[in-house]
């Protein structure tokens, strides 16, 4: 079972990931090979 503490933890890794790929350009998101859209995705199944 996941602690409260590890959830958040999840959470802020989740997000502070969003936010940067959030501020890379189309153009450098294309260049890793990630589409505006996936980029919940690809935070929430990142390694």
């Amino acid at each position: 079972m996941v602690s409260l503490k590890q959830s958040f933890q999840n959470w802020r890794s989740y997000r502070n990931t969003c936010n940067e790929l959030y501020r890379m350009s189309d153009r450098d998101l294309n260049d890793i090979g990630i589409a505006r859209g996936d980029i919940p995705f690809v935070a929430r199944h990142r390694s």
